[in-house]
């Protein structure tokens, strides 16, 4: 491996410096270290940049420095080019990334030497269908939402799963996520836990005016459909909480598993259920 492409989360601390000595560590054992144009700019080498889907495009491991946000809109970037991606944990612990910094050169030696496994992750793609135009597909690893604006008022949407009516609920809106994603928003909506190497998909809905209504697993070559039937407030589709559009009324609203997988370099022998377990804590007051 001799080209690592590198995004970060610019408001992380100390940021600057250690992309710079991870530059400088790289450089020292002949590998190059490309830059985006934000993190280029932030550490003063502004020629060195470029654009996050050209850096892609050039390397063969994006490093990500962050949280699980920065890596998700890194697995986006990177997933459609089967690029592995390569998680280091600025922040607090998260389910996605592989490193903290202390462990961070040891680990990058144990990238070059080879010393490390692929984790790949199943992935979502969502589209819109308005007045018979389908607009261009966006992806994401944890979920596609869709969710009421501001106002205090509930949605209503048919959801179909393979053509056939599920529900028309009157609710906040719906969930509809990976494994992986089954840790994040579903999972404060009362979803299930899911182990990440599975292939299924989880419907969530959000605040439903249905004392009944439970979140339903389905097979991940399903095909879920919903159907907005509001005519007022703002509703909105998001992938991943990053990245999405303002929906309709009759918008139609397509979601199902994605072509691409994201990719995860894996080096430690930590479990799922281990991070599971220390991320619970943080709020049982053990660790004040």
């Amino acid at each position: 491996m001799n080209t690592i492409g590198l995004l970060s989360n610019l408001t992380g601390e100390r940021i600057t410096s250690l992309v710079n000595d991870i530059s400088d560590w790289l450089s020292d054992r002949g590998v190059t270290l490309m830059l985006d144009d934000d993190t280029a700019g932030l550490v003063g080498q502004h020629a060195a940049g470029c654009t996050r889907p050209d850096l892609v495009r050039q390397i063969q491991c994006l490093m990500v420095l962050g949280g699980d946000g920065t890596l998700l809109h890194g697995a986006r970037l990177a997933a459609s080019l089967g690029v592995p991606i390569f998680g280091v944990n600025l922040g607090h612990l998260g389910f996605l990334t592989e490193v903290t910094v202390p462990h961070l050169f040891e680990a990058i030696d144990c990238l070059l030497t080879g010393k490390y496994a692929i984790e790949e992750r199943m992935m979502l793609q969502a589209s819109v269908v308005r007045d018979g135009h389908v607009y261009e597909p966006i992806i994401g690893l944890n979920d596609a939402v869709i969710t009421k604006g501001a106002f205090a008022r509930m949605i209503v949407f048919d959801t179909l799963v393979d053509g056939q009516l599920f529900n028309t609920y009157h609710a906040d809106g719906i969930i509809i996520s990976t494994p992986t994603g089954s840790t994040a928003y579903s999972l404060s909506a009362g979803g299930p836990l899911v182990l990440p190497n599975l292939e299924l998909m989880v419907v969530t809905p959000i605040c439903p005016h249905a004392l009944w209504a439970r979140p339903l697993v389905i097979a991940a070559n399903s095909e879920v459909q919903v159907v907005l039937r509001s005519k007022q407030g703002e509703v909105m589709l998001t992938m991943d909480g990053q990245h999405g559009m303002r929906l309709q009324f009759g918008d139609l609203i397509k979601v199902r598993k994605a072509t691409c997988v994201a990719k995860f370099i894996r080096l430690s022998n930590q479990t799922f259920f281990d991070i599971l377990k220390e991320k619970l804590k943080e709020g049982d007051g053990t660790n004040v």
